[in-house]
């Protein structure tokens, strides 16, 4: 089979995407308190801007993968990037806080299109070419951590020089450059006719989006509210029938046999939790940074660059050796228990504090965590499947990652509004609300240790290097 000859272009234009998807949740870091304050955000409703995507995305990968296979991956790549420019622009022109999370949610719709038909088209423009693949997913997955490390960057610049919607407005250009190039550089790859459970992909994604609603409303309902328990158990039936529906359509978005593999799932529950413990810790950190140590925008983006980009050179330059040599289990298990570490460090804020001594440190420490657990528990997770299930395994890690971060971001929130960062602007109560989301965060990372150190049964170890850059792809903030 000869190359194509455009695959490093079309290469190009895949890690541009896969660049722009990260960024997307790493960008609004910094905007956010402008956001609050510009939009008449509620302390427990500023959430929605990060969760709004995450939900969005997260339920819909799946079904988004199913589509790249029914209707051509060259044909949704498009659709999504339309998708997601659609969502950028009324995310920009938004008014009120319902629309910018209307807004972020459209984005997070075209994320979910984007990201599973970007890997179908790598894996066809470099089928058979062995020696090229290692280094086209290397490229490839190299465009996470630089997405989040220069989304935190850049929307620093951006909320200080400019305004926080144009976070938003730098989607349209390269949207739109990118669909410029899209014919010319990625293959047709044609559809096969199948059956589209939506009926599944729309059960999951509204089960998820109630669950944080009731997360996010529950202080102000009451937990035991008939509203909460209403919303709780919509949730747990909506759950309940997406995988029931697995069980009886002909085409089920998950087919359940796939948990039967090895490790799948104890994979899978380590990154839940650690989306659960990462994400509230970002989001809480770069408030207390502007809201309490008064840094401003550009600052505060400042203020977070070594933290990611001690996460971009972990992942890309050394936990591929450390897996390749101890395996994945001591690795998720190590990162999770240094996360509870670092969070244990920021748990001891001050109201009064410095960036140096208050929050560098923990940064870093969580940092290292998240750059030793992340890759091991992915490649766990797609490694023992056939090569025929791999982007399904993607597609159900990155979902995992995603409904743990949004349930933690939404169960932290609720947590820290209660301790005191409610409607208060006083730094003393500021700092007792995301401390204690610290606190109860670093909780969750260390019983992720601890249920990954029971439940991975056995090292697993990774030589080649393929393996472990497939693995870099889905690197996150």
């Amino acid at each position: 089979m000869n190359p194509d000859p455009r695959r490093w272009w079309a290469l190009a234009v895949l890690a541009t995407a896969q660049f722009m998807v990260i960024m997307d949740t790493s960008i609004i870091a910094v905007a956010l308190p402008r956001m609050q304050e510009d939009l008449g955000f509620s302390p427990s409703g500023l959430q929605w801007v990060f969760n709004g995507y995450a939900v969005a995305f997260g339920g819909l990968l799946l079904l988004g993968g199913r589509l790249s296979d029914l209707f051509g991956a060259r044909r949704v790549f498009a659709t999504g990037w339309l998708v997601l420019i659609a969502g950028s622009v009324l995310a920009a022109a938004a008014g009120t806080p319902g629309v910018e999370v209307a807004g972020r949610a459209v984005q997070g719709v075209g994320a979910a299109l984007l990201a599973p038909a970007a890997m179908t088209l790598l894996m066809v423009l470099f089928a058979g070419q062995p020696t090229e693949l290692p280094k086209a997913l290397s490229f490839y997955g190299a465009a996470a951590p630089a997405g989040g490390t220069a989304g935190v960057f850049l929307g620093g610049v951006i909320t200080e020089w400019l305004t926080w919607p144009w976070v938003f407005v730098i989607y349209v250009p390269i949207g739109l450059v990118t669909l410029a190039l899209t014919p010319a550089t990625l293959p047709a790859v044609p559809g096969r006719r199948s059956s589209t459970d939506l009926a599944g992909a729309l059960a999951v994604t509204a089960g998820l989006a109630l669950a944080v609603a009731a997360l996010v409303t529950a202080p102000a309902n009451g937990w035991t509210s008939a509203a909460t328990l209403g919303q709780l158990i919509a949730s747990v039936a909506l759950i309940a029938g997406f995988l029931l529906l697995q069980r009886l359509v002909r085409a089920p978005l998950m087919p359940l046999r796939i948990w039967r593999t090895p490790g799948l799932a104890a994979a899978n529950l380590s990154m839940a939790l650690l989306g659960a413990a990462w994400i509230p810790m970002w989001y809480f950190l770069n408030l207390y940074i502007q809201q309490v140590l008064g840094f401003g925008s550009f600052a505060s983006g400042a203020a977070l660059l070594p933290m990611t980009a001690l996460i971009m050179v972990g992942m890309i330059g050394v936990t591929g050796r450390l897996l390749a040599r101890f395996g994945a289990r001591p690795l998720v298990v190590t990162g999770l228990a240094v996360l509870a570490a670092g969070l244990g460090l920021l748990a001891l804020a001050d109201p009064h504090g410095s960036f140096v001594a208050d929050v560098l440190p923990g940064s870093l420490v969580a940092a290292a965590g998240m750059a030793l657990a992340f890759i091991p528990a992915t490649m766990t997770a797609i490694g023992g499947v056939a090569p025929t299930e791999g982007g399904l395994a993607s597609g159900i890690v990155n979902t995992t990652y995603q409904v743990g971060s949004a349930l933690g971001l939404a169960a932290m929130t609720a947590v820290a509004v209660a301790n005191g960062a409610g409607q208060s602007t006083d730094p003393v109560e500021l700092t007792s609300g995301y401390t204690t989301a610290f606190t109860v965060t670093a909780a969750v990372a260390l019983a992720g240790a601890l249920l990954a150190a029971l439940t991975f049964r056995r090292p697993a170890r990774h030589s080649g290097s393929t393996e472990v850059v497939r693995a870099e792809e889905h690197a996150s903030v």
